[in-house]
């Protein structure tokens, strides 16, 4: 059984969380991954049957790890569909702080990578980074999830 099935059915926000917490260790960073990925690929499979909640949180997990290479996933869980681009944001892809993500995005060669510092750029000049540090984020996540 996979991290994204529990014995009554799909696994929820609330379980997710009390499961994992809003900074997994690294095995359950593989599970957020395997379970991101299955909930990007519902959503794009059409609007709805992804979780977006629960994308959200995993992205949460994610920006805590501060992982440059969770970068690419957490853009293609925002772009999976609209209520996804609506939900997870566009600071959650910083984890690693707004100015190494922007070097690592411009030291990728793909579209995808292309098309998030393309946001992220035009996010920092509509002044949606203004006073932002990971620290300060991830506060608002604690006491959102709390």
């Amino acid at each position: 059984m996979g991290p994204e099935k529990r014995a009554g059915g799909p696994v929820d926000e609330e379980e997710w969380l009390l499961r994992h917490g809003l900074r997994p260790d690294e095995r359950g960073l593989d599970e957020v991954r395997t379970l991101l990925e299955e909930q990007i690929r519902l959503e794009r499979r059409s609007q709805g049957y992804g979780d977006t909640l629960l994308m959200k949180l995993c992205c949460v997990q994610l920006f805590h790890a501060g992982r440059l290479d969770d970068v690419p996933l957490i853009w293609r869980a925002k772009t999976a569909g609209f209520d996804a681009y609506c939900s997870i944001d566009v600071q959650l892809l910083c984890g690693a702080g707004l100015s190494r993500t922007k070097a690592y995005l411009e030291s990728r060669q793909d579209a995808e990578s292309r098309a998030a510092l393309e946001r992220l750029l035009h996010c920092e000049e509509a002044d949606d980074f203004d006073g932002f540090s990971p620290a300060r984020q991830s506060a608002l996540y604690v006491a959102y999830y709390a």
